[in-house]
């Protein structure tokens, strides 16, 4: 899908949120607060206004432009988030998530695939970049941590640095109950977004074809 699609598919969901219930929505997300014209939340660890009339999402941190992407997931985790979803501890990978797996393939090839190129010889900039972002250290792998795209829908990034005998692997796990709070394609856009808020954070290009 081109940019000027992805804009329009915007301004249509802007325009969707303006026809949702804003107390139900605090209901279900009790992330989600209301101060002065704004609903807010956090996305991996920026804070994000929602305007009440207008639909318009700001970030609060800096003023760099807001990604499509970021949006979007906003967006779609304030329309699919279900009354009965609640976290279950049950750690998968995308694939095994329900609805996932015709989305398998691309999104090892365009996600797990650069994750491992990208910091393949770079394991200390990956640490200081998620402890940057308020990861969570995991004990699993060589740089294991938790990190929260939103405070419903935490994703672990894990990474095994390669040596001179086996490349470097990488792979990212959600909660099973990750597809009660948002679009499994969703998904595949926020893991996107924080492998590239990674790389950022560690200044290093991302090695690969990725879907954001």
């Amino acid at each position: 899908m081109c940019q000027n699609n992805y804009e329009k598919w915007c301004q249509e969901w802007q325009t969707r949120f303006l026809t949702m219930d804003q107390k139900e929505l605090l209901h279900k997300l009790p992330e989600l607060k209301e101060e002065d014209n704004y609903l807010m939340l956090i996305y991996f660890h920026k804070k994000y206004g929602i305007h009440k009339k207008t639909g318009e999402i700001i970030c609060l941190k800096d003023q760099k432009p807001l990604t499509l992407f970021c949006k979007l997931n906003i967006y779609t985790l304030l329309w699919y988030c279900k009354d009965t979803a609640s976290f279950q501890g049950e750690w998968l990978p995308f694939r095994s998530l329900k609805d996932a797996s015709p989305f398998g393939p691309a999104f090892q090839k365009t996600v797990i695939d650069v994750f491992a190129a990208t910091f393949s010889g770079h394991l200390e900039e990956l640490k200081a970049a998620c402890e940057a972002m308020g990861g969570q250290k995991l004990s699993h792998s060589d740089a294991g941590y938790e990190l929260l795209a939103f405070s419903c829908i935490p994703v672990r990034f894990l990474f095994w640095d390669g040596d001179d005998e086996f490349p470097a692997q990488a792979n990212i796990l959600f909660d099973k109950s990750a597809t009660d709070y948002i679009h499994v394609e969703s998904l595949v856009s926020i893991a996107s977004e924080g492998l590239s808020l990674l790389s950022e954070l560690s200044n290093l290009p991302l090695n690969g074809n990725t879907f954001v």
